[in-house]
């Protein structure tokens, strides 16, 4: 009898049973006390995995392209300018949802591999005298590529120039699965979702504001109704919506700020950075690259593969589902049929990872990769055994 095999896309992740039994739950009165009891101290949990004791979390009932709409709406006006730099499919559609809203966009093109150029980034500021970029957009973890950049450096390239500009960032695939500093970055809005790091069903748009963003709301013009963050404050201080919440996934995501505080936000991270070190020695048994230019630059949520020349890898992606019953992740945008993506965040183990390594290196047997049956996985394993001297998990 079929069951359900995890999947091994960089989102929506697989959900634990127990957030599964956490939202299985009858219909509740969002109005009621109850449901104030529940919430207001998830947003005090939020803060901590935002990594900020001064910001303001709150939550939209959308996922995170509903995130970036209500970041730019709520504190930026038509006309506007914004720094941001297209280095993958993500940075890309948050650029056209700028232009979309009629923001100006300053524009710096990098090479789908990289990260965000922070030295650019201080070249564009130190040249605009006249302050006309209100804010800089940069994406933490580019999921389209596996790519995750370095925001302390983003920071500091803004204060370099002492440049007024706000930082905006793209923690979509990176907030609850990698190490995250709202406070210590100066970061002025974090956008992240549910369905990643969260380990829940897509349907939540997880948002913190900086005190200077949140006055930024106070002025700005864009047109916005659903995504309005002054009404989401004015109702969130009595523990309610606007409208009506989905509060299924709300009482999950509560469960879910537990388990991660439970586990420990260190040990959370280090568990991401452990197994996507071990399908990255899979990669590179498999003779393989990753998409990701430098080691620097590796993700610890997602790793974007090349496939060699002559090979399409959406034909491997396709295939693995049809024969396997497995899924990965495509390439997107500049990268399609170029790479396809393991993605390794939230509820993952190693034995899980092993299952994806495996799966993938027959896929790719199946349809004559020039790589050794085997040689991925005893790769993994060698690194996640207990006798790897390079192992850096304890084991109790």
């Amino acid at each position: 009898m079929a069951t359900q095999n995890p999947v091994f896309i960089p989102g929506p992740t697989n959900l634990p049973d127990r957030l599964r039994h956490a939202m299985d739950m009858q219909t509740i009165d969002h109005r009621a006390p109850d449901f104030e009891r529940q919430f207001l101290p998830l947003l005090d949990d939020l803060k901590q995995v935002f990594g900020t004791a001064t910001g303001e979390v709150l939550l939209f009932p959308a996922t995170g392209t509903g995130g970036w709409e209500t970041a730019i709406t709520n504190t930026l006006s038509p006309g506007d300018t914004v720094l941001a730099a297209r280095h993958g499919m993500f940075s890309h559609r948050w650029i056209e949802l700028c232009r979309q809203q009629g923001i100006n966009i300053q524009k710096i093109e990098t090479d789908w591999g990289d990260g965000v150029p922070a030295n650019a980034f201080a070249e564009a500021l130190a040249e605009d005298h006249e302050h006309r970029i209100k804010a800089v957009l940069a994406c933490h973890n580019e999921t389209a590529t596996g790519v995750t950049s370095d925001i302390g450096a983003v920071r500091s390239a803004i204060d370099a120039v002492d440049h007024p500009a706000m930082l905006f960032v793209d923690g979509v695939s990176s907030i609850a699965s990698m190490d995250f500093r709202m406070d210590d970055w100066g970061v002025d809005v974090a956008v992240t979702g549910a369905q990643k790091g969260f380990m829940l069903m897509p349907g939540l748009a997880i948002l913190a504001f900086s005190k200077r963003a949140l006055a930024a709301t106070e002025t700005a013009t864009c047109t916005r109704a659903y995504f309005d963050v002054p009404a989401m404050r004015a109702a969130n201080r009595a523990g309610s919506f606007p409208y009506t919440p989905p509060t299924g996934l709300i009482r999950g995501l509560s469960e879910s700020a537990s388990m991660l505080l439970e586990e420990g936000l260190d040990q959370v991270y280090a568990r991401h950075h452990h197994i996507a070190e071990g399908v990255r020695r899979a990669v590179d048994a498999w003779g393989l690259r990753l998409c990701a230019n430098r080691p620097e630059l590796y993700s610890d949520t997602v790793t974007a593969i090349c496939v060699p020349s002559g090979f399409d890898a959406s034909q491997l992606t396709s295939h693995a589902y049809a024969r396997y019953g497995v899924s990965y992740g495509g390439g997107l945008g500049d990268v399609a049929g170029k790479v396809f993506r393991i993605g390794h965040l939230g509820d993952m183990t190693e034995v899980m990872a092993l299952t994806g390594i495996a799966t993938a290196e027959m896929a790719m047997a199946d349809l004559g990769y020039p790589i050794q049956r085997g040689s991925g996985v005893a790769a993994a394993q060698r690194f996640y055994g207990m006798d790897s001297g390079d192992n850096a998990q304890e084991v109790a």
